[in-house]
């Protein structure tokens, strides 16, 4: 053996000499004698070769990728859910081509299994009429929806996106734990995670044979192609979400981002004459295919859960009519079912002649005498609802914890007279994963997330992306509300495959897709309008807060009229100005906290910079409110606020595409800049204004440099005006936003009508004459009141035309 293989050898022992596995369980990094797996060989190769600082420091690389990208999760606490890091283990999984194959193949037979079974549920119902399955698995199931029975889901299919729990047993088969047909997540969650486990380890991902996951999407994309209404049109492809604060948010704005497609909650959408459209600030718009992320009962408050506020009334009937084509179809959650896992083997053999190639955790129908015994005389072993623990206790199927101690035989028929049965299944050893931890790799319980997408070609497999680690030992805490972790997996393969880039980008643009892109939700557009404003609020706040403090630490007295001035600007109706803290909150955290939500429910309309940008406004405003400070110290730190919020201000207009949706931003922030520069003007450009009062609105509307290029001597109202109101070339002049905002309300849909001006049109063209035609001289304190009140008019015009 050559020294530089000796050298290797002894730094992989280093690696691998504190990682252990259970002998009772399964292990994916070595084999019961200890020896490594192939395919896992070169990885840890090249983790030996680094030093803890190196591997330290390129997972906390992966870590800064996926926050700067605004990765997260929420996370359901006692006080509400709240956002979190997105908890990466930066290690991952490693799974042999060959084997994912096998693993896929029995995953599709499966698919295939559960749409017959789906169709029959809502079909012809053979399953129940033949005694495959208990009336009262489908009758008593909350998941069976009475109203969908019958109908035929356009393009024949209930299932197109499916995903499975697989976990491998301590004798290395991989068995199925769970069955997601409702709204699986995770799709979106494995493509970021694989970006950032490609940054983890670049050079060597790079070189390796991992199979990449860009062609799943494009295939999947290709699939959803919408089909013509019978008006003969092709409507749109959305995601209609629950909204933002589902745990999953941010997974489905990055699909909608990352696909083209447009992302809708309920209350964007409606139903005409049987079709879904969406209400747009172009107005209704045919959508032909929802990819819906939410649960199907709340899809439709007038035919199921009538109680939910995050549907859209009609819905069903829309399906029932062949209006929509829905992904998955409604209804098809109640093959998540647990009790309907130990009918499937059976009723794969009836029909296929065969067992399934992948088997599901056995599991138990404990209404029939025969199968209740078994639990009876198994339940130390047995557990019930999850698959993730070797122990826990059994389920009444309504969330009802049964333990070991309970009398099953008197609670069975205490819930046979409420028309309810328990049911039980087999507990599951899971493998262990090697997790980093405290400097070494430990091992950790595993479960895999496999993703199956219906395609033109049929079910299509996503290569790796998804598998959740437990936090230790215990398996229990295997989900992220528990403390688990995420991490990516590499399905590799015998031969470097061809470079992939990660997109879905179709090959050829076409007119369709173009349109499609500029579709703006009326909510979108109401909240890109307001954010807009909020932006603008909360910067002008902050000049007006740092003019004051600067004045105030330079040793000018409060009671100075000017100084009173600013108080009512900053606090109206107030004698005395509060404590800093408070008044930074109120002043412009507030509006900032209110931009932020603007931002977060448009979140698939503003790149990733922007949003970070973003964040780190509202987070330097939130520190900044509750850290003590002294009064020279504020007008340092809210210029540094300043530079920021201006910073975010200037990567969303020099960076967002001049799309629709743009357009209402900076309608927003030009209208909210005019009309508060016209309230500046007419207080401070009187006669009886305070000293100071000219050079403060130079100072607030950050021209005094532009003042003394373009006029000699001091300010007097008459220049102040001229350049601060009247200047059409300087952005912060009420004619430039004004001439702005025309020239925007011009290019929305409906400007015109008939050849004629549109009542919005028309007031804005006004507003914009009535100043463009004044001097200096005959621009009066009382027309500038008029002029705001005007924008406010437009204000208000603009969200009862288009935003409602």
């Amino acid at each position: 053996m050559s020294g530089r293989e000796q050298t290797r050898d002894d730094s992989l022992a280093r690696l691998l000499q504190a990682y252990r596995r259970t002998a009772d369980q399964a292990d994916e990094l070595v084999f019961p004698n200890g020896s490594l797996r192939p395919v896992w060989q070169d990885l840890m190769a090249h983790l030996a070769q680094l030093t803890p600082e190196e591997i330290e420091m390129r997972f906390t690389r992966g870590d800064r990728y996926l926050r700067d990208a605004g990765v997260f999760y929420r996370k359901y606490e006692t006080e509400g859910p709240a956002e979190r890091d997105w908890p990466l283990s930066h290690v991952p999984v490693m799974i042999a081509e060959t084997e994912w194959d096998r693993i896929t193949a029995g995953l599709i037979q499966r698919a295939d299994l559960l749409e017959r079974v789906v169709a029959d549920i809502y079909g012809e119902n053979r399953l129940v009429a033949d005694g495959f399955l208990p009336p009262s698995v489908i009758a008593q199931n909350p998941a069976w929806l009475r109203p969908l029975v019958g109908i035929t889901p356009p393009g024949g299919h209930f299932l197109n996106f499916v995903a499975f729990e697989i976990g491998r047993g301590p004798d290395g088969r991989w068995w199925v734990l769970g069955d997601r047909t409702e709204a699986p997540s995770g799709a979106g969650f494995a493509l970021e995670n694989r970006t950032a486990s490609s940054r983890i380890f670049p050079n060597f991902f790079a070189r390796s044979d991992v199979r990449r996951l860009s062609g799943f999407f494009r295939a999947f994309q290709q699939a959803m192609e919408p089909t013509a209404g019978p008006d003969g049109k092709k409507g749109r492809i959305a995601i209609l979400t629950p909204g933002q604060m589902n745990d999953a948010y941010f997974e489905h704005t990055f699909i909608a981002r990352h696909l083209g497609l447009l992302l809708t909650e309920g209350e964007d959408l409606t139903i005409r004459k049987g079709r879904v459209m969406v209400r747009t600030v172009d107005g209704l718009q045919p959508v032909s295919v929802l990819w819906r992320r939410l649960d199907a009962e709340t899809c439709d408050p007038i035919e199921l859960a009538a109680t939910s506020q995050l549907g859209t009334p009609g819905l069903v009937d829309a399906v029932r009519q062949g209006g929509v084509r829905m992904i998955n179809a409604l209804g098809t959650g109640i093959l998540e079912t647990r009790a309907l896992m130990s009918f499937l083997p059976k009723i794969s053999r009836a029909w296929t002649g065969g067992q399934l190639t992948l088997p599901n955790i056995a599991t138990w129908w404990c209404g029939q005498p025969r199968e209740r015994d078994h639990v009876l005389a198994n339940l130390d072993r047995m557990m019930i609802g999850s698959a993730y623990s070797t122990r826990l206790p059994f389920d009444a199927g309504d969330g009802t914890s049964i333990g070991g101690g309970t009398n099953l035989e008197a609670l069975s028929r205490r819930l046979a007279t409420e028309g309810r049965d328990l049911v039980g299944q087999e507990a599951v050893t899971l493998s262990t994963t090697p997790a980093w931890s405290d400097g070494g790799l430990v091992a950790r319980p595993m479960v895999l997330r496999v993703f199956l997408a219906r395609t033109r070609q049929g079910w299509q497999a996503m290569p790796g992306g998804y598998a959740r680690i437990g936090s230790g030992a215990n398996t229990a805490a295997i989900a992220m509300q528990q403390g688990g972790t995420v991490a990516d997996v590499w399905v590799v393969g015998d031969s470097k495959p061809p470079t992939e880039q990660i997109t879905a980008a179709p090959s050829v643009v076409t007119r369709a897709h173009l349109q499609e892109a500029e579709a703006l939700p009326s909510r979108a557009a109401d909240n890109l309008f307001w954010l807009g404003r909020y932006l603008e609020r909360a910067e002008g706040n902050m000049r007006l807060f740092r003019a004051y403090h600067d004045r105030r630490g330079s040793g000018m007295p409060v009671e100075q009229p000017l100084m009173q001035v600013m108080q009512g600007f900053i606090a109206p109706g107030s004698q005395n100005l509060p404590t800093p803290p408070a008044k930074l909150a109120q002043s412009f955290e507030v509006p900032l906290e209110a931009a932020f939500r603007s931002a977060s429910r448009v979140r698939d309309r503003f790149s990733v910079d922007g949003m970070v940008a973003l964040h780190d406004v509202v987070d330097a405003s939130r520190k900044m409110s509750i850290t003590p400070m002294s009064a020279d110290d504020i007008p340092r730190k809210v210029s540094v606020l300043l530079r920021k919020i201006t910073g975010f201000s200037g990567l969303v207009h020099e960076n967002m595409y001049r799309s629709m949706g743009w357009r209402f931003l900076s309608l927003g922030l030009s209208l909210e800049r005019a009309a508060n520069m016209c309230t500046l003007l007419s207080q401070l450009c009187q006669d009886d204004a305070p000293d100071g009062a000219l050079d403060l609105v130079l100072e607030l509307g950050d021209s005094a440099m532009s003042h003394r290029t373009r006029y000699a001597g001091a300010a007097t109202a008459a220049s102040v005006c001229d350049l601060m109101a009247l200047d059409d070339t300087n952005p912060r002049a009420v004619l430039y936003h004004l001439s702005r905002a025309k020239t925007h309300i011009d290019h929305l849909p409906g400007s015109s009508e008939n050849g004629r001006l549109a009542p919005m049109a028309r007031l804005g063209l006004q507003v914009h004459t009535r100043l463009a035609v004044e001097t200096p001289e005959t621009l009066s304190p009382a027309k500038l009141t008029g002029l705001r009140l005007g924008m406010w008019r437009l204000s208000d015009l603009v969200s009862t035309t288009y935003l409602s």
